[in-house]
């Protein structure tokens, strides 16, 4: 038999395991802190437009809550509010919320779709951590923080892209995404945390920009799918950082280089030189076309000398991308 209850703003119905329905009464502002934790019965519920607030952990553990309608009233979304509902399978955050806080959708092991408003600015610790069925998801540019494993386990995800504005990837916050093959890093990170990527098995390549200066510890353990990715020698390097990276090991073997760190600085100074290489060879085809507007000899002697070189320059930068 269906169980049906009123919500007033000041009830509990905490651990009732029976009850299926909810009603509210007129004017309710906020779900209380645990409301409605562990109701495992409770499978669909609607949320009037007069509420502004879901308290922590409000739905926790509400196993079987597969739909939800979170008005745009909404503004704040607490510390766990829907965390352990692994029947939720799509959830629409409200315009009006600036922050998802710690565990707000934990172990939402079914939610395969959630849409972040624009108004999101920080995405707290734990947020998303295992949601193993989240395959992609869109992080608003204006998002300046991402929690310490806020996307942790989320093992279904294959691709996402960090704002300009996010300056660190926090610790864990991918950790065992093990589908995650992309991800781009922005210009102006300038830290990726201890177990930032730990375990993202399917991560093949990684561009870290110039601004990073510091890779923590073990922040890409276990990447075993990992061949493409080149560090400057100036990035400070934790413990441990490539352990287990077993494509990055054998290619440091390869190449009779002691440690991974020695052939992504290697492969470093490689990029360097064909820069190099093709800024003097810019510089040449330039000098060809602008003869010296005095009269006289269009380049100096190094220049000349250089010219004589041009086709060793240009099998050289032939060879460095093949």
């Amino acid at each position: 038999m269906p169980k049906s209850r009123v919500y007033s703003g000041v009830e509990s119905f905490s651990e009732d395991r029976e009850l299926t329905e909810v009603t509210f009464t007129k004017g309710v502002t906020k779900i209380g802190d645990e409301a409605f934790a562990n109701c495992s019965s409770l499978s669909t519920i609607t949320i009037p437009d007069s509420v502004t607030t879901i308290g922590d952990y409000a739905f926790d553990g509400c196993s079987s809550l597969a739909t939800i309608t979170i008005p745009d009233s909404v503004t704040t979304i607490s510390d766990g509010a829907f965390g352990r509902c692994s029947a939720l399978a799509a959830i629409t955050i409200p315009d009006g919320v600036t922050t998802i806080f710690l565990g707000a959708f934990n172990r939402c092991s079914s939610l395969a779709a959630v849409t972040i408003p624009d108004s999101v600015t920080s995405i707290g610790d734990s947020a998303f951590w295992g949601c193993s069925s989240l395959a992609a998801i869109t992080i608003p540019d204006g998002v300046t923080s991402i929690g310490q494993c806020a996307f942790s386990e989320c093992s279904s995800l294959a691709d996402i892209t960090i704002p300009d504005a996010v300056m660190m990837i926090s610790n864990g916050a991918f950790h065992g995404c093990s589908s995650l093959e992309a991800i781009t890093i922005p210009d102006g990170m300038t830290t990726i945390g201890d177990w930032a990527f730990q375990g993202c098995s399917s991560l093949a390549a990684i561009t870290i920009p110039d601004s990073v200066t510091t890779i923590c510890n073990f922040a890409f353990y276990g990447c075993t799918a990992l061949t493409r990715l080149s560090l400057s020698p100036a990035i400070s390097i934790g413990i441990d950082c490539f352990s287990d990276c077993t494509a990055l090991i054998s290619a440091a073997a390869d190449q009779n280089m002691s440690t991974v760190e020695d052939l992504l600085h290697s492969r470093w100074h490689r990029i360097l030189e064909r820069v190099t290489v093709l800024c003097c060879l810019k510089t040449l085809l330039e000098d060809q076309n602008n003869p010296n507007p005095n009269g006289g000899e269009a380049q100096t002697l190094g220049v000349t000398a250089a010219r004589k070189r041009l086709p060793k320059v240009m099998w050289r930068v032939i060879l460095e991308f093949l």
